[in-house]
C-alpha cells in the first residue's frame, strides 16, 4: 500500500435539488499523480473544491496525515499545503507577472514591498518551467498558454506545497508546453508532492498518472493504477450501464431531406490566441432533431450563441433554407425564424418577477399590441392559453408567479415561450437540466412532437443516455473541433465517449 496523504471520509455534497457527491470516499496518495476522470457533472471537480477549502461538504470528513481537518477557506487549505490550479485562470490581467505570482504572498524589506526580491524568485521559477519571460511583463498582453504557465508557476512558489490539485491545466498548453509540465510533475512527485490531475485527455492520463479514479453520477465508480488499466477499460467505467430513454423510432434518410440550415466552417477566436471553434460544418434538415455532443467547453453552447448573433466576432456562413443570412442580432433571428432554450432557464430563460402568462408571451410580445402599442389582454392569454395545453404545463392558474411551478414545468415555460413564435428551427441547450426523469420524459415527448409538426431542432446534452434517445443523427465537438458525425447503429456510447476526447489530440491552426 502507498503510503495515504489526504483521505475524504464518505463526502456528501448537496446543491439545492442535486446530489453532487453521494458517499465519496477518495485517497491521495503521497509522491504520486492521482487522476481524477468522468463526465460533465460527475463530481470530481466539486471534490476537489472541497480538499482546496472552497466550499464545505454536507457531510462526511477529511483527515490529513491521519488528523481530521477542515477548511473554511483556501487559505486555510493552503496553511495546510493545499493548493489547486483552475481550468479558469484567476490571474489580474492589469498587474505584472511577477505581482501576480506573489499576490497575497508578497515579500518585504524595511516595511516596503521587496520588488528586487520578487523580480529574482519570479525568474527562478519561470526559469524551473523552461519559461524565460520578462517578470514586468503585464498578464494580460500574454497568450492564454502563457497565462496557464503563469498560474502553474503561482503554486510552485508555496513554500509548503503538499498536495497540487491541477483542473485541466494543459487545456490551452502547446505540446511543447506539455512536456515541461509533466517534466515538472515528475520532479514534484519525487521529492514526496501529491497531485491530483483532472483531464479529458485520455492519452495524456495514461502517460502522466500513477493512479487512476473514475468518477459517475456524483459517485467513485472505479480506481486502478494506470500500469494495470487502458483507454477502452477507461471508457467502459466511465460509461456504465446506464439507463434507458424512449427513442423516436423514425428510419429517415436525411441525406435526401430538405436541408433548412446548414452551417460552413463555423470559426470563433479565444481572446488571448486560439479558438472555441475551429470550421465546424454541420447542416440541419426539416422535421430533424440532431444532437451537439461533447464535453464542458467543447464549444456547444458556443455554436447557439453565434447563430443567434451573441457572437458577431464570429467567421464562416450561415445559410437558412439555402440563402446566406447576415446576422446582426437576437431579434432579428426570431424574425428569422429561430428561437433559443439557454441552458440557464433561470438566469436567461425567465424573468422571475413575472407570472407565468407573462413569461411565456414574452418573446413574441410585439404580436399582442393594438393600433395605441397597448397590449391586447384578451389577444395574448388565448396565445398564452393555447401554449399551456399545447406544451402540457400543468399549472392552476397562469397568473402564479413563475417559481410557483415546479423544475420541469418552468422549463415547459422555456419551450412554450420559443414555441409561441413559431419557429421553424428551435435551438434547446440542456433541455433536461435539473428536472426528473418523469418531466425529461414530457420535455422529449416535445421535441419529437414539435419535430413531427416539422420544426427542425439542434440539442444540446452533456448526458449520453439522453443525446441518444433524442437525436435523429449527433455531432461531436471536442475542443472547438468536430470530431465525429454519428447516425444509425453507429450512435453509440462507446463511439460518442472517444469522439469527445478525440479532438483534444489535434491542435488547432
Amino acid at each position: 500500500m502507498d503510503e495515504i496523504y489526504l483521505h475524504a471520509e464518505k463526502i456528501d455534497k448537496i446543491y439545492p435539488g442535486t446530489k453532487a457527491l453521494d458517499q465519496v470516499s477518495f485517497d491521495i496518495k503521497r509522491g504520486k499523480v492521482n487522476v481524477l476522470i468522468g463526465e460533465n457533472g460527475a463530481g470530481k471537480s466539486t471534490l476537489m473544491r472541497i480538499i482546496a477549502g472552497i466550499e464545505k461538504p454536507s457531510s462526511g470528513k477529511l483527515y490529513l496525515q491521519g488528523k481530521e481537518v477542515s477548511f473554511n477557506s483556501t487559505v486555510d487549505a493552503r496553511a495546510h499545503g493545499i493548493a489547486i490550479i483552475h481550468q479558469e485562470l484567476c490571474l489580474f490581467p492589469n498587474m505584472t507577472v511577477f505581482q501576480n505570482l506573489f499576490m497575497a504572498a508578497e515579500r518585504t524589506k524595511g516595511g516596503m514591498l521587496d520588488d528586487a526580491e520578487h523580480r529574482k524568485l519570479a525568474k527562478q521559477v519561470l526559469g524551473r518551467l523552461n519559461f524565460p519571460i520578462d517578470p514586468d511583463t503585464k498578464v494580460g498582453d500574454l497568450r492564454v498558454g502563457q497565462q496557464q504557465m503563469i498560474e502553474i508557476a503561482r503554486n510552485l512558489l508555496i513554500p509548503n506545497l503538499k498536495i497540487l490539485i491541477m483542473d485541466e491545466p494543459t487545456s490551452s498548453l502547446s505540446d511543447q508546453e506539455v512536456d515541461v509540465l509533466f517534466h515538472i510533475m515528475r520532479e514534484l512527485t519525487a521529492i514526496g508532492i501529491s497531485i491530483v490531475y483532472i483531464s479529458h485527455r485520455l492519452e495524456e492520463l495514461m502517460r502522466i498518472g500513477d493512479f487512476v479514479t473514475i468518477f459517475r453520477d456524483g459517485k467513485l465508480v472505479a480506481e486502478a493504477a494506470v500500469k494495470d488499466i487502458d483507454v477502452p477499460w477507461i471508457v467502459k467505467q466511465m460509461v456504465g450501464e446506464g439507463k434507458s430513454y424512449p427513442k423516436r423510432a423514425i428510419p429517415v434518410d436525411w441525406s435526401t431531406r430538405e436541408k433548412v440550415l446548414e452551417v460552413k466552417d463555423l470559426t470563433l477566436p479565444k481572446s488571448g490566441g486560439g479558438y472555441l471553434l475551429n470550421k465546424v460544418s454541420f447542416s440541419l434538415h426539416r422535421g430533424e432533431v440532431l444532437g451537439i455532443y461533447g464535453l464542458l467547453g467543447a464549444g456547444r453552447t458556443e455554436i447557439f450563441e453565434c447563430i443567434m448573433g451573441m457572437r458577431p466576432q464570429h467567421t464562416g456562413d450561415i445559410l437558412l433554407n439555402g440563402k446566406k443570412i447576415e446576422i446582426k442580432s437576437l431579434s432579428e433571428q426570431i424574425e428569422n425564424g429561430f428561437a433559443w432554450l439557454p441552458e440557464d432557464r433561470q438566469r436567461d430563460g425567465l424573468v422571475q418577477t413575472m407570472n407565468i402568462d407573462q413569461n411565456i408571451a414574452l418573446s413574441n410580445i410585439d404580436k399582442y399590441a393594438g393600433a395605441s402599442g397597448l397590449i391586447q389582454a384578451s389577444k395574448e392569454s388565448a396565445a398564452t392559453d393555447r401554449m399551456i395545453k399545447d406544451v402540457h404545463i400543468k399549472v392552476a392558474d397562469k397568473n402564479l408567479p413563475i417559481l410557483s411551478l415546479s423544475g420541469g414545468n418552468q422549463q415547459k415555460v422555456v419551450f412554450a415561450k420559443g414555441a409561441l413564435t413559431d419557429p421553424q428551427i428551435m435551438l434547446l441547450d440542456e433541455p433536461s437540466r435539473g428536472i426528473d426523469i418523469g418531466a425529461k420524459t414530457e420535455i422529449f415527448n416535445l421535441i419529437y412532437q414539435y419535430a413531427e409538426k416539422g420544426v427542425s431542432l439542434l440539442v444540446v446534452s452533456s448526458e449520453l443516455e439522453e443525446i441518444i434517445a433524442i437525436a435523429d443523427r449527433i455531432i461531436v465537438l471536442s475542443n472547438g473541433i468536430k470530431t465525429a458525425e454519428l447516425t444509425g447503429d453507429d450512435i453509440n456510447q462507446n463511439n460518442l465517449v472517444k469522439a469527445s476526447y478525440q479532438g483534444h489530440q489535434q491542435k488547432a491552426n
